[in-house]
Formats: structure tokens, sequence, C-alpha cells
């Protein structure tokens, strides 16, 4: 079985798909601690013909906590400002009316950074009709006294996985041998940005799943994802 960990992250980049679609099982690292500036709560998007940021404001964020104690602030004001973001933006792109109703449904069901930012994935998930088992790492291990590679080959033994993926961050993080050990296979896989239309001159990559559904069908993008993964 193929086992992924990664802490959830709003609508993230379409490599961080790709990472879900190398995995049966996918685990929602979501009882680690907040890291600020990150991409927990934040992502880019194409906005008036300039690359910036859409951020869920938090109440209280701290790298003292971890992501699923921290609260959305309060009010609808700033839900409706990236809204109108969007609609501003991307309103003529081809499946834009889908997207920001798949946007709006993510953003109003939680109070948690953490369910917004689950939600965001799994959403994307069933809109593309990309289907993986997800699972928190807080409801389920039990093992929050370990961390780094300790606690991912726990979640890894506890899973039975014998083959576990992650994204080229986490080279410096793991030791092959260290999973080879336990009879677990470690991949890095090789994200993949295909060039697709934009409202620019120049081809912005890397911004949110967002920007790639506005333009690109379901099939497509399910295709921009799934293609054969380089490890």
């Amino acid at each position: 079985m193929n086992l992924a960990i990664m802490q959830p992250y709003f609508f993230p980049y379409i490599g961080y798909f790709q990472l879900i679609a190398a995995a049966d099982k996918f685990v929602f690292y979501d009882d680690v601690n907040f890291i600020k500036n990150g991409w927990i709560n934040r992502n880019r998007l194409v906005l008036a013909g300039t690359t910036r940021y859409i951020t869920v404001p938090l109440a209280g964020a701290s790298p003292f906590l971890k992501i699923n104690q921290i609260n959305l602030q309060d009010g609808e004001g700033w839900r409706r400002k990236l809204l109108e973001s969007l609609r501003h933006s991307y309103s003529k792109a081809p499946y834009f009316d889908d997207v920001s109703a798949l946007v709006q449904e993510v953003l109003v069901a939680n109070e948690k950074i953490s369910e917004v930012a689950k939600a965001s994935l799994t959403a994307v998930c069933r809109h593309l009709g990309l289907e993986r088992e997800f699972v928190s790492s807080s409801s389920i291990y039990g093992n929050d006294a370990l961390s780094g590679q300790a606690r991912v080959l726990d979640i890894c033994s506890k899973e039975g996985a014998t083959a576990y993926y992650n994204l080229p961050g986490g080279k410096d993080l793991y030791s092959e041998q260290d999973f080879a050990r336990q009879n677990i296979s470690l991949h890095f896989i090789q994200p993949r940005i295909e060039p697709y239309p934009q409202f620019t001159e120049q081809f912005q990559p890397g911004m949110s799943i967002i920007d790639v559904l506005m333009f690109n069908d379901r099939a497509k993008a399910k295709a921009m994802i799934c293609s054969e993964i380089s490890t």
C-alpha cells in the first residue's frame, strides 16, 4: 500500500495533488505545529494580472499551536473579499462558475483552518473524480509524542504501508536505509507543471490549483495530476 503524509494546505499547487495521486491512502498531518507564512492558510493566484497571495485570516495563529487548534478569523467580510477577488480576476475564465462555487463551499463550511485546508483538498479531489482514502493524523494514531521520521515510520507501520511517497522537500528529512529496515520503499515524486492558458502573456507556474481548474476541464486537470509519476 502506498502512503503519503502531508500538512493540509489551502488549495495548494498541482504538485500536492500529484502526491495525493501517488498514494492509495493520504494522511493529513494536522496535529503538528502551525507554520507561519507557509501554505496552510494561503496560496498564490494571478489577480488583476499579477501574482498575489490569497489568505484565510486566522485568530491567534502561533507556531506553538497545532494546526488543528487554530480558528479562522470571525466574520464574513474576508470570505466575501476573497470570493470577489476571484470574480474580478477570473469571471471570464471558462470554468469560473463551477470553481467559484467549489471555493465558496469550502469557505463557508468550517471554523478551523485545518478543516478548511482539508476541505479544499478533498473537494478538489471529489470535483475531479480522484478517489483516495483520507485520514487525519490527530484522529487515529495516538503517537503525537513522536516527531519527524520516527513518527512517519510509526504511521507507515500502523497502516501496513509498503511504500512511502513525499515531495522533494522531504529528501533531507528521511533515510532510505531506515525505511528499508521496515520493508518500506521511500519515494520522492518530482512535480510536473505543464503550461496551460492563463490571463497573462507569460505562463505563471506553481499557482494554486484554483488557477488550474479555472482554465482546464475536469478531464484535462485530472490528466495533468495523474499522468505518469517520476520519482
